[in-house]
């Protein structure tokens, strides 16, 4: 009976072997036969000793910076929704941060200080000067609001797209369960399972909408599938509460002007984490200059389903910001 049991067990692990290495094999195929479709949208600089993509649209006297969320691996293509509004009368930037898009992944530990150091060489070899208007989404509002504490004059204002606050990022710190189950889904994607859910790989809004061509829908699953939790990713996660303490042993960025978009789903509007959101913005509003908070009824990634009532709140609070500086 032993013999017989360890002669299954043996055969189970043989199988689940070749199965890991038959999905590995057609993950490597499939990255392969789809770089042929991605062509590199935006301007290529070497930052650190790697490739940072900037992808620059429109002109105006503004430019207004799009930093997308954590695992948005195709930010050009994901975001185009939501700039491509801006970029009819202001001049857009979307920059892809290391691990993202068509930029290189960088396996640097990803600490707040290196990020920040690179978006700004890359916005700056890129050809866009500041002042700039920073359009963070979820993890990004990190990297912004230490932007502007760090350097105040570069930012001319923050358009948040349902951020968290470094503070929220100390209070629920990510345990050691929640870290190894990160580190474990990262090693997963390095074997090509993500292949098997691709609907956890990209969002599937954006190939429901029609901001993409055909073609540029494929691109950006060939992106999403390429990078998807790649190294830089896993760290950004990882080091998330370290970066979000540097930021919280500054003073608050009270000169900088500052628009808050909540998004509340609908099922979630009266819940505890929904009122304890609230209450977090108002509070980091209250220590700001000029600060407002708009909600918009939504999931976390708002800019796929309002991106004309986002436009219109930026716009608003830009000219009542300019009207203010002006008294």
């Amino acid at each position: 009976m032993k013999k017989l049991v360890k002669k299954i067990g043996i055969y189970f692990i043989a199988l689940m072997l070749l199965g890991l290495g038959v999905i590995f094999s057609y993950h490597q195929y499939e990255l392969s036969k789809e770089s042929d479709i991605l062509e590199n949208k935006g301007v290529i600089v070497e930052v650190d000793h790697n490739k940072m993509n900037v992808y620059t649209e429109g002109n105006g006297e503004d430019t207004y910076v799009f930093m997308a969320g954590s695992g948005v691996a195709a930010p050009i293509y994901e975001m185009k929704g939501l700039y491509s509004k801006f970029s009819h009368e202001h001049k857009i930037a979307v920059v892809e941060r290391a691990g993202y898009g068509y930029s290189d992944v960088s396996n640097d530990e990803r600490d707040i200080d290196t990020i920040l150091a690179q978006t700004r060489e890359a916005l700056q070899k890129s050809g866009n000067k500041p002042p700039y208007i920073l359009v963070p989404h979820s993890i990004s509002g990190v990297e912004a609001i230490y932007w502007a504490q760090k350097y105040p004059a570069e930012i001319k204002g923050i358009i948040a797209l349902d951020i968290s606050l470094p503070s929220q990022y100390i209070e629920h710190k990510m345990g050691v369960v929640d870290s190894w189950t990160v580190r474990g889904m990262h090693l997963l994607t390095d074997m090509g399972l993500h292949r098997l859910a691709p609907s956890k790989v990209y969002n599937p809004e954006v190939i429901k909408q029609n901001f993409l061509t055909d073609e540029e829908k494929e691109i950006y699953k060939a992106l999403s599938f390429k990078q998807f939790l790649n190294n830089d990713m896993k760290n950004e996660l990882l080091h998330v509460y370290d970066n979000s303490m540097k930021s919280e042993k500054l003073p608050k960025p009270k000169d900088t002007p500052i628009l808050l978009i909540d998004a509340i789903a609908e099922q979630h509007k009266d819940s505890k984490y929904t009122k304890y959101h609230r209450q977090k913005y108002a509070e980091f509003a209250e220590q700001i200059h000029i600060a407002d908070v708009k909600e918009l009824s939504g999931t976390h990634s708002i800019y796929l389903y309002k991106p004309d009532e986002i436009y219109h709140f930026a716009m608003e609070f830009m000219k009542q910001t300019n009207e203010r500086l002006m008294e």
